[in-house]
């Protein structure tokens, strides 16, 4: 069976009309309210750009409030920034309660309030470093220009920001570490405090005289400018190794910045170095003692006929040094070539 469905009928021209003065009337109405509510938006451009420039004022007063105290530069730096913004905020409200009369504060906190858990989740590590920025520079762990140690990380703080902090390392890069990374983790601050005590261990022979050799390191660190003489330095014992007695000099510096740790670190150690060895004190330098065994298969598990490192049983052979073995050796090679060439005379005469 064969269904044919009518052609649907075409709009009339009273209709397609109709439609078009609708259109043309809603278009008249927008450009009507707009002119009426032009004053409005004049007026709310206006109000938000004094609160923009007033936001812009506080933040620079209270950088100035805060730009000689070096304890709270770096929380100026930051309230600076939240003033600002929380300002603006403002002025973006009233402005907009001037241009939409309807338009409520309570309605958007309400709509902030559902959307809050959602908005929560989606920041959150954002929200996690804003905080920890702001307990950092409540808390002051350290501040701007502070030299500090974070994990592989070493340089001189730039910038506490409430999102990260960024520091410059001694060959000129920078690092960018979050501050929820900084502060939920251990931090070496090597600029805490006025004076830093510099330490390195000095070896000696065993045949020195220890004594006289830590007065002689506790003279060289004396003489070397810039130490300080309170606290005092001193010099001990820290161990006795395989060639060398390592006796450790420790030493106090100020200011305790890298470069100047450097400076006194060269010249404290050039100083010990040349009063020890125009003393006498020896400083000695790795060596290694080699022992051959008899290991062929002539005197393999004969315990009478192997050397050092095994145990002997009844007469063992006497140590053979390197120097005899290799003269033992150049004897052994002469000896055969003196046969292999009478052999080479005794086969010619026969000829």
């Amino acid at each position: 069976m064969i269904i044919l469905q009518a052609p649907s009928p075409s709009p009339s021209p009273v209709d397609a009309k109709e439609e078009i003065t609708s259109a043309w009337d809603r278009t008249l109405d927008l450009y009507q309210n707009t002119i009426n509510r032009l004053p409005s938006i004049i007026l709310a451009i206006v109000v938000f750009i004094i609160f923009f420039f007033l936001a812009r004022g506080i933040k620079i007063a209270i950088r100035r409030l805060t730009r000689h105290r070096r304890n709270a530069r770096s929380l100026g730096m930051v309230l600076g920034r939240l003033a600002q913004g929380i300002v603006i905020l403002i002025g973006a409200f009233i402005a907009l309660t001037i241009v939409i009369p309807s338009f409520k504060i309570g309605d958007l906190v309400q709509l902030f309030g559902i959307s809050g858990v959602a908005i929560g989740f989606a920041f959150r590590d954002i929200l996690q470093n804003f905080l920890a920025g702001i307990l950092i520079l409540l808390t002051e762990p350290f501040e701007i220009n502070d030299q500090i140690v974070f994990k592989n990380f070493e340089g001189t703080v730039e910038n506490i920001e409430t999102r990260a902090t960024t520091i410059r390392t001694y060959d000129g890069r920078r690092i960018v570490i979050p501050n929820a990374e900084l502060f939920t983790n251990s931090v070496t601050v090597n600029t805490a405090f006025e004076n830093r005590r510099i330490q390195y261990d000095f070896g000696i022979g065993y045949g020195d005289d220890i004594e006289q050799a830590k007065q002689l390191i506790l003279e060289a660190i004396r003489e070397t400018e810039g130490v300080l003489s309170d606290p005092p330095p001193d010099a001990i014992v820290v161990d006795l190794a395989d060639f060398t007695v390592n006796i450790r000099g420790r030493w106090w510096i100020n200011p305790p910045r890298r470069a100047d740790a450097l400076d006194f670190r060269d010249r404290v150690l050039s100083a010990v170095k040349n009063k020890l060895t125009s003393n006498g004190i020896d400083m000695p330098f790795p060596t290694q003692q080699i022992l051959f065994h008899d290991q062929t298969e002539e005197t393999d598990g004969d315990r009478n006929r192997q050397r050092e490192g095994w145990p002997g049983y009844g007469k063992v052979p006497n140590s053979r040094s390197i120097g005899g073995s290799l003269s033992r050796l150049i004897k052994n090679q002469s000896q055969s070539r003196s046969e292999d060439g009478n052999s080479s005379n005794a086969s010619t005469i026969d000829n």
